[in-house]
């Protein structure tokens, strides 16, 4: 069953990365996180009741409180680097680099899990590494601009964030049922995203964001709910090694999506990143 799940997170997942590529075209990227998270926060809060888990919030232990906390703090500082890369970047780019954060959670998962170091888990996360390198080359002819090595910092940072947080999370989620802990770290995740918006003074552009931008921005917050509830299901049940690249798979949705509504092409060492970066991850499951 957290096969199935795992599946369900990265199709949710690669339809989020479009949704919000669309909202936060002319809105902050921290402000459109802000909103998005809100979103995220009342889907998964809703399954909580309906499940019925909020009876036993008085039965978390601290050290599950201290972990789902700091995981939401990693997912926080994740989700305003991710988006802040994708607004200046092409999805085709950031994407690839954030999914690259399967490497460095096997690394994590190992060292701190103690999960087994298997050869096929070596050369799935080589063929990642490499992928991924094809995929964030430039274009022939393509000029280097500042901002090139803006959003590529942000998006790597994105990933180190995004792997701290399926290590805290899956230590987290040992002691608790998975919806109400996915609900937990939203509530840090929506206090983080809403204090930075509210130091940097980006409150007062709510007013401003387009019909068509709230639209796409809470669409985005659904899906990024429900990609969620299925991914920390399955990090629960499934080892943490496996669950996230079957998540990571998000990547060919994303593509294919980019492709279609934002006219994003790849070019054929692009598309050899992307075989690379879809066959480790495969190799990963065996």
């Amino acid at each position: 069953m957290w096969v199935v799940l795992a599946f369900g997170s990265a199709f949710f997942a690669g339809i989020t990365a479009i949704l919000a590529k669309c909202g936060i075209k002319n809105t902050d990227s921290n402000l459109a996180t802000a909103i998005r998270t809100v979103v995220v926060l009342i889907f998964s809060w809703l399954m909580v009741f309906i499940v019925g888990s909020q009876r036993t919030i008085a039965e978390i232990s601290a050290k599950t409180w201290l972990f789902l906390a700091l995981s939401g703090l990693a997912t926080g500082a994740s989700w305003m680097c991710y988006f802040k890369a994708m607004q200046l970047g092409d999805v085709n780019k950031v994407t690839p680099i954030d999914k690259s954060s399967t490497v460095l959670t096997i690394i994590l998962a190992v060292v701190i899990l103690g999960e087994a170091v298997t050869v096929s888990k070596a050369l799935g996360a080589a063929a990642i590494g490499i992928g991924t390198w094809l995929m964030i080359q430039k274009k022939q002819g393509e000029q280097r601009t500042p901002s090139d090595s803006r959003w590529m910092i942000y998006a790597v940072l994105s990933a180190v964030f995004a792997s701290l947080t399926s290590i805290l999370a899956k230590i987290g989620i040992q002691g608790v049922e998975s919806s109400l802990g996915t609900a937990i770290r939203t509530v840090v995740v929506v206090g983080m995203a809403w204090l930075v918006v509210f130091v940097r003074g980006k409150q007062r552009e709510i007013k401003r964001i387009e019909k068509p931008s709230w639209m796409y921005l809470i669409l985005s917050g659904m899906a990024t709910g429900a990609s969620w509830l299925c991914y920390y299901r399955a990090l629960k049940d499934g080892p943490a090694s496996v669950v996230v690249p079957i998540d990571k798979l998000s990547i060919i949705l994303t593509v294919v999506f980019s492709f279609i509504f934002l006219h994003e092409r790849l070019t054929s060492k692009a598309l050899a990143g992307l075989a690379l970066i879809v066959a480790g991850t495969l190799v990963l499951l065996i």
